[in-house]
């Protein structure tokens, strides 16, 4: 399973972040949510957390969550690039 996200930073750039399966993984531990049950509860809180883990491992960043969230604007999945 793969989630593509589009974020738009603070500092006005954007980028596109795939959340991969280590992503989902780390997400279904933190927040005890079964990914099949996303859809109905979806909060920003769940998709920013899958976009900074999939920039954390990919070592896009180096921020904890709480401060890489304060860089962000907006934050919506979309459908990946072709």
């Amino acid at each position: 399973m793969i989630i593509n996200l589009q974020v738009s930073y603070t500092d006005n750039t954007s980028k596109e972040i795939t959340a991969k399966a280590a992503d989902i993984v780390a997400f279904e531990e933190r927040f005890d949510i079964s990914m099949a049950n996303l859809q109905n509860e979806v909060r920003l809180t769940h998709l920013l957390f899958l976009a900074w883990h999939a920039e954390k491992r990919s070592s896009a960043t180096k921020a904890e969550f709480d401060k890489w969230v304060e860089t962000v604007e907006t934050i919506e999945a979309v459908d990946p690039k072709k």
